[in-house]
C-alpha cells in the first residue's frame, strides 16, 4: 500500500517514451510515449503501471506508425530527389520540411502539453533537438531524427502494449458465453448473466468460463494457464474446477461457485497488475533523481554550444543521444519479462521488489504439514486405555472432532465414516486453534488434542510417547480429566521436498530449517530425511513467529506455508511464500509471492528467476548509463552528428528490450523435463500392466 500511495502522491519518473500519468490531481511519471493516462480507466501502463484505456495503446501506436511511414516518404523522396533529379531542389526541401513536421509534430505536441502541465522531462530533449535543426533549416536532419526517434517510441510503446495483451490474452481465457442448465436443457446464455448456484455444462475443448464444483461427469482438464503445470488433473463430483481452464476429456456439469473479479483467474490477473504497478528500489531512484536530468542536460548544451563558438551540431546531436530512454527501460522492460515468466510458471508475486528479494534470501524456513508433507493425515495406530474398546475411542473422538476443519480432525472423521462410526450428540463445543478440542458428550467434558494442551487440564498423560507410536503424531482423548487412549497419524512427505532443498541449497542458500505443532520426534523424522538443517517441533503459531523473528537478526529469511494457517508466519518473514494457492483467497492475500501448486520446486525456480532477473536489471542499467555518457562525450567533443545520435538511441532500445526478453523463457527447461519425467513415469506403469 505504501508504494501505491507514493505513486499517487509523489513526481515519478520520465523514461523517454511520453506517458502522461495522472492521479488524483497529481502529477506523476511521464514516460516518454505519449500515452495519456487516466485513474478511472481499466487497464494498466506496463512500463510504469498507470492506468490506460482499453486499446488506448494500439490505437496511438497505429496513429504513430502511419506519421512514421509518411513521414519516412518523405524524408526518402527529398533524398531520391537530391540524387536523381537535381534540379528539383526546391521539391526536394519541401519534401524534407513536410516530412519533418509530420514526423515531429507528435513528438513537440507531447513536448509542449508537458510544459503546459509543468513538467520538464525527457520529451523536451527530444523536441528542443528537433526544433535545434528546423531553425537551422537542416529539415533532412529534423526529419531523420525525427523519424529515428519516433520507431523508438513505437518499439517502446509495442513492448508495453505487448504485454499488455498478455493479460488480455490471460482475460481472453474466461468464454463470454456459457450453457446454462435450466430444468436439463441447455441454454446458451452470456456469462455476465449467471449467478451463483447456476449449474452450466462445459463441453470438452470449451474453457471453464467461471469458478465452480462438478456435480455431474468425469474429465481431465488441463490447468496450465492458471498453475503453469502442463500435466493435466482428473476431475470428479465434488472437485473445484476454475475459470481460464480448459475441459479435455468429457463433459461436465458445473455449479458456479464464484464469478468475473472473485475467480482464481480474477485474482491471478490482479496479482499481475499489481506488480506491475510496483517499483524496483532502482526504479525509485531513478524517480527521485528524473526531475533533476533534463535541466542538467540543458545547462550542459548551452556551455557546449558556448565552448564551440554556437555550433548548433553538436547541440543538436547532445540533446539527442542524452535522451535516456536505455537507463529508463532497463528495469520496466525486465520486471515486466521477469512477471510473464514467473506466471507461466504459476508463480504470482505481488511486488516486483519481492522478487528482487528472493535472490537476497539465504534462509528459508518451511512450515511441515501441508508443505515438505502432503498434509493429508491418515489416522494409523488407536491406543485406548484399559477398559476402552477402539471403536468407542474412535467413536468419542469422531463425534467431538466432527466440527472441526484441523487435518488432524477431518482424518479421524474420514476413518469413522469408513467404518460406519455413529456419531454422538455434542454440546459446548469448543476449539483453541492448533491444540484442541473439547465438547460434552454424554454429559462428560471430553478433551482431544496435543500433550501440552491437556496437561493444561491436569489430565495425567504417559511421561513418554508410546513405544508403538513411534513416528507418528499423535494427539491424546481424555474423558472427565481421565486419559482415555491416544490416536497416531502419518503425513506423507511431498516426493518433490527434498529436491527443492538440495536445490536451494547449491544456489547459495544457507540455511533451511522446518517448524511445526508436530512433536519433537516427528519433525527430526522428516529433518533427517530432507537435509533440513534446523527444527523447531511442538509449535504453536506465536512460536513460528518467534522463531522467524530470531532468525531474521542475522539474516534475511523467507517463510513457506500453505496459507490457510500460517498467515502470522507469513506476515513474519522478509519473503513470505504461499503454497497451492489456486482456489485459495487467504493464501493469495497472505503472502507476497503465491504459488498456484504445491510443487516445491518452483522455489528453487523463483530464486534462479530472481537472480537472472536482476542480473540482466543490472546489464541493462549498466549499458544505458554506459551509452548515455559516451554519447555526451562524442557529441560535445564533436565526434558524432545528429543523425548518427538518432540511430544508435534507437539501437540502445532494441538491445535492452532484447536482453530482457531472455527472461521469458526462464523455467521452460525445468518444465519441459517435469513433463518428460511424466512420461517416462505413465510407460513404465503401462509396461508394469
Amino acid at each position: 500500500m505504501s508504494e501505491h500511495k507514493e505513486h499517487h502522491h509523489n513526481h515519478g519518473s520520465a523514461c523517454g517514451c511520453g506517458h502522461d500519468h495522472s492521479h488524483n490531481h497529481n502529477h506523476t511519471a511521464a514516460c516518454g510515449c505519449g500515452h495519456d493516462h487516466h485513474h478511472d480507466e481499466p487497464t494498466r501502463c506496463i512500463s510504469c503501471g498507470a492506468p490506460m484505456g482499453e486499446g488506448a495503446g494500439h490505437g496511438r501506436s497505429m496513429g504513430r506508425i502511419g506519421f512514421a511511414v509518411i513521414g519516412g516518404f518523405l524524408i526518402i523522396n527529398h533524398y531520391l530527389l537530391g540524387w536523381l533529379m537535381p534540379e528539383l531542389a526546391f521539391a526536394a526541401s519541401l519534401s524534407a520540411f513536410l516530412g519533418a513536421v509530420i514526423l515531429a509534430l507528435p513528438i513537440v505536441l507531447t513536448a509542449v502539453k508537458d510544459l503546459c502541465e509543468g513538467r520538464v522531462y525527457m520529451n523536451e530533449l527530444v523536441a528542443l533537438a528537433i526544433l535545434a535543426a528546423f531553425t537551422s533549416a537542416e529539415f533532412s536532419t529534423a526529419g531523420l531524427i525525427a523519424f529515428f526517434l519516433l520507431v523508438t517510441i513505437i518499439i517502446e510503446s509495442h513492448t508495453a502494449s505487448g504485454a499488455q495483451r498478455s493479460i488480455e490474452d490471460l482475460i481472453r481465457l474466461a468464454p463470454h458465453t456459457a450453457q446454462k442448465l435450466v430444468d436439463g436443457k441447455s441454454t446458451e446464455v452470456e456469462v455476465s448473466s449467471l449467478v451463483i448456484g447456476d449449474v452450466i455444462n462445459v463441453r470438452p475443448g470449451d474453457n471453464f468460463p467461471v469458478d465452480g464444483v462438478v456435480i455431474r461427469g468425469q474429465s481431465a482438464v488441463n490447468q496450465a494457464s492458471i498453475t503453469g503445470e502442463s500435466l493435466p488433473i482428473d476431475k470428479i463430483e465434488g472437485d473445484e474446477v476454475y475459470a481460464g481452464t480448459q475441459n479435455l476429456s468429457s463433459s461436465l456439469d458445473v455449479r458456479i461457485t464464484k464469478l468475473g473479479a472473485d475467480t482464481t483467474l480474477g485474482k491471478v490477473r490482479d496479482m499481475i497488475l499489481s506488480a506491475e504497478r510496483s517499483k524496483t528500489p532502482i526504479v525509485r531512484i531513478i524517480d527521485k533523481y528524473a526531475g533533476f536530468y533534463t535541466p542538467t542536460i540543458m545547462m550542459l548544451a548551452i556551455i557546449t554550444w558556448w565552448l564551440s563558438g554556437g555550433d548548433m551540431t553538436r547541440v543538436i546531436t547532445l540533446l539527442v543521444i542524452a535522451c535516456p530512454c536505455a537507463v529508463v527501460l532497463a528495469t520496466p522492460t525486465a520486471t515486466v519479462a521477469a512477471v510473464a515468466a514467473a506466471a507461466r510458471l504459476g508463480i504470482l508475486i505481488k511486488n516486483v521488489s519481492h522478487l528482487e528479494l528472493a535472490a537476497k534470501i539465504r534462509a528459508f524456513v518451511f512450515d511441515k504439514t501441508g508443505t515438505l508433507t502432503e498434509g493429508e493425515l491418515a489416522v494409523a495406530k488407536l491406543g485406548p486405555t484399559d477398559g476402552i474398546e477402539p471403536a468407542q475411542l474412535l467413536q468419542i473422538a469422531a463425534s467431538v472432532e466432527a466440527h472441526s476443519k484441523h487435518p488432524t480432525a477431518l482424518a479421524i472423521q474420514k476413518l469413522a465414516q469408513e467404518v460406519g462410526i455413529k456419531m454422538l450428540e455434542i454440546n459446548d463445543f469448543k476449539e483453541t486453534p492448533g491444540t484442541g478440542v473439547e465438547a460434552l458428550v454424554d454429559g462428560k467434558t471430553v478433551l482431544v488434542g496435543r500433550a501440552l494442551w491437556l496437561k493444561r487440564f491436569n489430565v495425567v498423560l504417559p511421561e513418554t510417547q508410546p513405544s508403538e507410536s513411534t513416528g507418528m503424531s499423535v494427539v491424546y482423548v481424555a474423558q472427565d480429566g481421565k486419559l482415555i487412549g491416544w490416536i497416531g497419524f502419518r503425513d506423507k512427505i511431498r516426493a518433490e521436498s527434498a529436491e527443492a532443498i538440495h536445490r536451494l541449497k547449491e544456489q547459495g542458500v544457507t540455511r533451511c530449517s522446518m517448524v511445526t505443532g508436530d512433536r519433537e520426534t516427528v519433525a527430526a523424522g522428516v529433518a533427517e530425511k530432507l537435509n533440513i538443517d534446523d527444527f523447531k517441533g511442538d509449535c504453536l503459531p506465536e512460536g513460528k513467529v518467534e522463531y522467524i523473528e530470531e532468525l531474521k537478526k542475522s539474516t534475511l529469511v523467507a517463510f513457506v506455508g500453505d496459507g490457510v494457517n500460517d498467515a502470522p508466519a507469513l506476515a513474519a518473514g522478509d519473503l513470505s511464500i504461499a503454497m497451492g494457492a489456486i482456489g485459495s483467497d487467504i493464501a493469495i492475500n497472505s503472502a507476497s509471492i503465491a504459488l498456484m501448486t504445491n510443487d516445491l520446486r518452483r522455489i528453487p525456480m523463483l530464486v534462479s528467476l530472481s537472480k537472472k532477473s536482476n542480473s540482466i536489471t543490472n546489464q541493462n542499467v549498466a549499458f544505458g548509463l554506459l551509452f548515455v555518457l559516451c554519447g555526451i562525450i562524442l557529441s560535445v567533443f564533436g565526434w558524432m552528428g545528429p543523425i548518427a545520435a538518432a540511430v544508435l538511441h534507437t539501437l540502445s532500445t532494441l538491445i535492452i528490450i532484447f536482453n530482457s526478453a531472455r527472461l521469458l523463457r526462464a523455467g521452460e527447461e525445468a518444465t519441459t523435463m517435469e513433463a518428460v519425467s511424466w512420461r517416462r513415469g505413465l510407460q513404465l506403469e503401462s509396461s508394469k500392466q
